[in-house]
């Protein structure tokens, strides 16, 4: 059971809450604590991160898409064995799905699991204005509780003592750590933010560095104080209970190119019964034997384009799976990979899967951003016509030179900023792919749908 539990949130995005987290995971982990990390929101690098600093992996907590009760049951099961949990915010600590309420934020979150805020704060430029900063944000939400604050970006000796004094002087609560202008190591970045984390890019050189500013710039004793005040999770209201039905084989494609999972939407098919088979459709010539189905997640094949289509054995192997008729769901990275090809920005083609009638382009601007929520619109994959489910899209892609031939769109989209968006994705017997990112482990009937049509060709040989 976790000793403490706290938020780390920003007054918005780019205040160096993700790099003070990372620091924070590694300085705990660094004293022998088991660190369980969370990230709220639906996004899937920091996550990457926060697993390497941590050596757990990490979770998404996300109102909009999970609701409360699955978001509540995910804390408690994921902490049941950690020394303490840090949970990292999304964007500014009350931004989230609706500009007018509290859903998707961070502080809905720390609301719901009575979680202690640190909220971080860019100090440069600012002393006594930061008390005034600090006192609206404790009194903006009820519920929502600010514990401490780091100021990033700070300034001399005496400056550092004046944002204290300004907050002490105000009855606000108090400064636990200051870092000076530029004294974090930056983080690689690329178009969505951060690039994905690996040995390359996470060294145990930077984490070292990184929990050496926490240990020496933030009061971490009073910190895990703080975290302490956290109340104990609820137990978790049901068990997941793996079937006694054999188990399914699905190969899940994982590598530089395709790696956008959520770990709870790949465990809500183990315990429908699904044994997982990672597989590389960039290094690996065939795939594994005996698949019973096939999840091609999101990534970066635009990245990897030219090695994805010299692999002619893996894309000869994949064309005359989906041709047998097993299961197939892909999405947005998946989606392009079906694709007849994939156009870059300077105007160079190479082919993929030629599987679905359309080519995607990238673009310098992102096309998509934003919580999406679905209607089947007929039987699929993910459920009976009519079942709903919530994702999102982000990509810098977009589809060009479709052809609808007999391709289903299957579902109904609405988005939480333009409303109805009209039908999208593609549709075509046991083949279903789309633009959107859904999170379906907090819907049980998705996954055990995605198993039951996996389980009628169980054993069956992999190629017709």
């Amino acid at each position: 059971m976790a000793r403490g539990a706290l938020l780390i949130a920003g007054t918005g995005s780019g205040v160096g809450k993700t790099s003070i987290t990372l620091g924070l995971i590694a300085a705990l982990r660094q004293r022998g604590l088991v660190v369980q990390s969370f990230k709220v929101g639906p996004d899937f690098l920091d996550p990457t991160w926060h697993s390497l600093a941590s050596g757990r992996p990490c979770y998404n907590l996300d109102g909009w898409m999970c609701g409360e009760q699955y978001v509540r049951n995910l804390f408690a099961e994921k902490s049941a064995d950690a020394d303490i949990v840090v949970v990292e915010g999304v964007m500014g600590l009350f931004d989230g799905a609706d500009p007018a309420g509290p859903e998707g934020s961070s502080a809905e979150i720390a609301r719901w699991l009575g979680l202690p805020v640190l909220l971080v704060v860019n100090s440069h430029g600012v002393a006594r204005t930061l008390a005034a900063t600090i006192k609206g944000f404790c009194s903006f939400e009820e519920g929502v509780r600010i514990s401490g604050v780091i100021a990033n970006q700070a300034g001399s000796t005496r400056h550092v003592d004046w944002l204290a004094e300004s907050l002490q002087s105000a009855a606000l609560p108090p400064l636990v750590g200051a870092l000076p202008r530029n004294g974090l190591p930056a983080l690689p970045s690329r178009h969505l933010g951060l690039v994905t984390a690996g040995s390359a890019t996470v060294t145990p050189e930077l984490l070292q560095e990184l929990a050496d500013r926490i240990e020496q710039q933030v009061q971490l004793d009073t910190i895990l104080e703080l975290a302490a005040t956290a109340p104990q999770p609820e137990p978790v209201s049901e068990n997941r209970v793996v079937p006694a039905a054999p188990a399914v084989r699905i190969g899940i494609a994982w590598d530089d190119a395709f790696h956008f999972y959520y770990p709870d939407n790949l465990e809500a098919l183990a315990a429908q019964g699904a044994e997982l088979v990672r597989f590389s459709p960039l290094q690996d010539r065939c795939l594994p034997h005996t698949l019973d189905g096939i999840y091609l997640g999101g990534g970066y094949p635009e990245e990897q384009a030219a090695r994805l289509a010299a692999n002619n054995g893996m894309l000869t192997e994949l064309r005359a799976f989906i041709t047998s008729g097993r299961p197939v769901y892909a999405e947005c990275g998946g989606l392009m990979y079906l694709s007849r090809g994939i156009e870059l920005l300077d105007g160079s083609r190479h082919r993929m899967l030629g599987v679905l009638p359309l080519y995607t382009r990238m673009l310098p601007q992102r096309k998509a951003l934003g919580y999406v929520e679905v209607t089947l619109q007929q039987d699929s994959l993910l459920g009976t016509a009519g079942a709903v489910l919530r994702g999102h899209e982000f990509h810098y892609s977009e589809i060009i030179e479709a052809e609808t031939g007999h391709w289903a769109r299957p579902y109904q989209s609405a988005t939480r900023n333009r409303g109805l968006a009209g039908c999208c994705g593609y549709q075509q017997g046991n083949l279903l792919a789309s633009y959107i990112h859904l999170q379906f482990a907090a819907h049980p009937h998705a996954a055990a749908q995605f198993i039951q049509t996996c389980r009628r060709y169980h054993a069956a040989p992999t190629h017709p």
